[in-house]
C-alpha cells in the first residue's frame, strides 16, 4: 500500500479556498446565528421555561459551533500548506466575525441558564435531552456569573478581533516572513525558512551544522525581537484586562478552569517534576560523551545519535511508519488500529516534506463530517513516526465522541494530550523492544527520551517564563531585553543548570506563547504526558480488558473535572504526588537502561 502524503480537503468543501460551498456555509452560519439570537431573547422574555425549548436552543448552539469549527479547519488547512499567503487573511477575518456574532447570543444563552433558579436548573439537566450535556451546561451557567451586561460583552468580543486575535495573527505574519542562512557540513551556505530551521534543529545529526543552525536561528529571532515583543505584550495586556474585567483573581485562574483542574493538582505535578530533575544529569552527561561534545547547547538536548557501534539509523519510509503504527496500535486496541488504517487510507494526513508549510504539527476535528485532519512534516526519522502516532491519538480520541452531542467533544487540552501521548508511548516503546542490538536500543531509547525531556524540562521552562512574564506584565510593558533575561532564567531553573548554552529568544520563536485562544499553552502537555503514563501502565496490566476501559475514559473527558476523571477511571488522587511520581519512575527506568547499555560505546 502506498499512502498519500497530502491530505484531502476537497471532501470538506470542493474547489479550494474559493469554494462556493464555503461561501454558502458562511451564509448558513450567519442565518443560524440570527435565528439563535431571536430564540434566545424570546426564551429569556417568556415566563414559560419549557425544557424542550431550552434543549432546542442548546442543539442550535452546538450546530453553529460545529459549523464554525468545520469552516475553520478548512481555512486553516489551506493556510498551513501555503503559509504566509495573504489570500487567507479575509477568511480568518470572516471566521472571527462569525464567532463574535455568535458569542453575543451565546452569552445571553448563558445568562438565561442563570435566570433559572437552582432547583429548576437541576431538574432541567436531568431531562433526557439535556442530561448528556449537563456538565457543560453547568459550566456555562457558572461562567455566566462573571459576564458583564450584554452590550459590554458584545463590545469586548468585537474588540477581540483587533485585539488578541489580531496580535496572534500578526505573529503568524512575522514568522512566515523570516528566513536565515546556515552553513552545512560541506561548507555550503543554504537559505531556509523559520519553519524549516525548526524542523532541522531537532533532526540534524552533525554537531557543527546543528550549532550553526542554532546560532543563526537565535540571531534571526533576535532581529525580530522588537516586533515579537510588541506582539506578546499587547496580546498579554488584552488578556489581563479582559480577565480583570471578568473578576478573575489572577492570570492562572482562567487556564486552570479551561483545563478543569485545581491549582493543588498543578502544584503537586510541578513539585514531582522538580524533585526528579536530577535523573536527567547523568543522561545528558552520557549524551555529551556519545555526541563527542564538551558542552551541551539548547540544540543538543534531543539531537539524534548516529554513530553508536556499528549501528546506522536507516530512514523510515512513510508507508513503513504507517504500517508500524497500525500494527503496534493493534496490540493495545484493535479499534485504534482500524481507525489509524482508515485515516491513512482516506488521506486525512498532510505529511509531505516541502517548502511553504507552517512549522509544527496539529490535529483538528471536522465536526460536520465527524472526521479529523492531521498536519505535520515527515522527514523519515523515528521521532516523525511517533509524531504521526501522537496526532492519530488525538483523532482517535475525537472519534470516540462522534455519537455524543458536540459539547461532549469539548474536552480540555490537558486530557486531550493524554490520548495523543498514550499513542506516542505505544510506538516509542515498540521501537525500543524491536531493537536487535545494544547499539540500536541505545539509539531508540535516546529517541524515546525526546518526550520526557520536553515534558519535564522544556515545558517547565515555558511555564516558569510565562508565570514570570505575566507577573511583570501586570505592571507594564516588558522589554525584549527583559524577556530574554526571563527566558534565560527560566531555562537555567527548569534544566537545573544542565545546558551550557541556552535559547534566550525562545519566547520569540515559540508559537505557543502567541496563541490567543489558550492562555498558558504549556502545563497541559506535562499533565497529559504523566497522565498517559498511568494509563499505559494500566494497559500493560489489563491486556485484553483494556480497550473498553480506555474508550470509557475518553468518552468522559468532557464530562467531569480532571480530578474526577482520574478518580473514576484510575482510582488515583491527582492532588497527591504518588500518581505523578509513578510517571517519573518510568522515565528513570529508561534512563537507567540507556546508561547501562551505552557505557560500552564511550570512546
Amino acid at each position: 500500500m502506498t499512502y498519500s502524503q497530502t491530505w484531502d480537503l476537497e471532501s470538506i468543501f470542493p474547489g479550494g479556498i474559493t469554494s462556493p460551498q464555503l461561501t454558502q456555509k458562511y451564509e448558513l452560519i450567519t442565518s443560524q446565528t440570527q435565528d439563535f439570537a431571536t430564540k434566545v431573547d424570546a426564551y429569556r422574555a417568556s415566563d414559560d421555561k419549557n425544557f424542550d425549548q431550552l434543549a432546542n436552543l442548546a442543539d442550535l448552539a452546538q450546530t453553529i459551533s460545529a459549523g464554525i469549527g468545520t469552516a475553520g479547519i478548512f481555512v486553516n488547512g489551506w493556510s498551513s500548506v501555503d503559509y504566509g499567503n495573504s489570500v487567507y487573511a479575509p477568511h480568518f477575518d470572516k471566521l472571527g466575525n462569525l464567532w463574535v456574532a455568535f458569542s453575543t447570543p451565546l452569552n445571553r444563552f448563558q445568562k438565561l441558564l442563570l435566570q433559572l433558579d437552582d432547583a429548576t436548573f437541576a431538574t432541567a439537566i436531568k431531562t433526557q435531552r439535556l442530561s448528556p450535556i449537563a456538565f457543560y451546561l453547568t459550566e456555562l451557567r457558572t461562567d455566566a456569573k462573571r459576564l458583564l451586561d450584554d452590550s459590554t460583552e458584545s463590545l469586548i468580543n468585537q474588540f477581540d478581533l483587533d485585539g488578541q486575535q489580531a496580535w496572534s495573527q500578526h505573529y503568524d505574519t512575522i514568522s512566515a516572513s523570516l528566513s536565515m542562512n546556515y552553513t552545512d557540513e560541506t561548507g555550503k551556505t543554504r537559505q531556509i525558512s523559520a519553519g524549516q530551521a525548526l524542523n532541522m534543529l531537532d533532526g540534524e545529526p552533525n554537531n557543527e551544522t546543528r550549532a550553526n543552525i542554532m546560532a543563526n536561528y537565535e540571531k534571526m529571532w533576535g532581529n525580530a525581537e522588537n516586533l515579537t515583543a510588541d506582539t506578546l505584550n499587547h496580546l498579554a495586556g488584552f488578556r489581563l484586562t479582559n480577565q480583570k474585567a471578568h473578576q478573575r483573581q489572577n492570570y492562572l485562574e482562567q487556564p486552570l478552569e479551561m483545563n478543569r483542574m485545581s491549582e493543588e493538582t498543578l502544584k503537586a505535578m510541578w513539585q514531582v517534576v522538580d524533585n526528579n530533575k536530577g535523573m536527567f544529569k547523568p543522561y545528558f552527561d552520557r549524551k555529551k560523551a556519545l555526541l563527542g561534545l564538551s558542552q551541551l547547547g539548547w540544540q543538543d538536548q534531543v539531537a539524534p545519535l548516529t554513530n553508536i557501534g556499528d549501528y546506522s539509523p536507516k530512514e523510515v519510509s512513510y508507508d513503513e511508519a504507517a504500517q508500524f503504527i497500525i500494527t503496534q496500535f493493534g496490540k493495545f486496541s484493535p479499534k485504534m488500529a482500524d481507525f489509524a488504517k482508515m485515516a491513512f487510507e482516506n488521506n486525512w494526513i498532510e505529511s509531505e516534506n516541502r517548502p511553504g508549510k507552517q512549522p509544527g504539527g496539529y490535529m483538528e476535528s471536522v465536526p460536520d463530517l465527524h472526521e479529523s485532519r492531521i498536519f505535520l512534516t515527515y522527514t523519515g526519522s523515528v521521532n516523525d513516526a511517533a509524531t504521526i502516532a501522537h496526532e492519530l491519538g488525538h483523532a482517535f480520541h475525537s472519534a470516540q465522541l462522534n455519537d455524543l452531542p458536540f459539547w461532549r467533544d469539548a474536552y480540555a487540552m490537558n486530557v486531550a494530550e493524554t490520548a495523543s501521548t498514550f499513542a506516542e508511548l505505544i510506538v516509542n516503546d515498540a521501537n525500543v523492544k524491536a531493537a536487535t542490538t545494544d547499539a540500536e536500543k541505545v539509539v531508540l531509547l535516546d529517541a524515546k527520551m525526546t518526550n520526557p525531556i520536553a515534558m519535564f524540562l522544556n515545558i517547565h521552562a515555558r511555564f516558569l517564563f510565562e508565570d514570570a512574564f505575566y507577573t511583570e506584565r501586570q505592571n507594564g510593558v516588558v522589554t525584549p531585553q527583559r524577556l530574554n533575561e526571563l527566558m534565560d532564567e527560566a531555562q537555567k531553573s527548569a534544566f537545573d543548570g544542565m545546558l551550557d548554552t541556552r535559547h534566550p529568544h525562545f519566547w520569540s520563536s515559540k508559537l505557543h506563547f502567541f496563541i490567543d485562544s489558550v492562555p498558558f499553552y504549556n502545563f497541559p502537555y506535562t499533565f497529559g504526558y504523566l497522565f498517559s503514563a498511568g494509563i499505559y501502565a494500566q494497559a500493560q496490566k489489563d491486556g485484553d480488558n483494556f480497550e473498553d476501559k480506555y474508550i470509557a475514559l475518553l468518552r468522559d473527558t468532557a464530562n467531569m473535572t480532571s480530578e474526577e476523571l482520574a478518580q473514576k477511571h484510575l482510582s488515583v488522587d491527582l492532588t497527591k504526588p504518588d500518581f505523578w511520581q509513578a510517571g517519573a519512575d518510568l522515565v528513570k527506568k529508561d534512563i537507567d537502561e540507556f546508561l547501562s547499555l551505552s557505557e560500552q560505546f564511550i570512546k
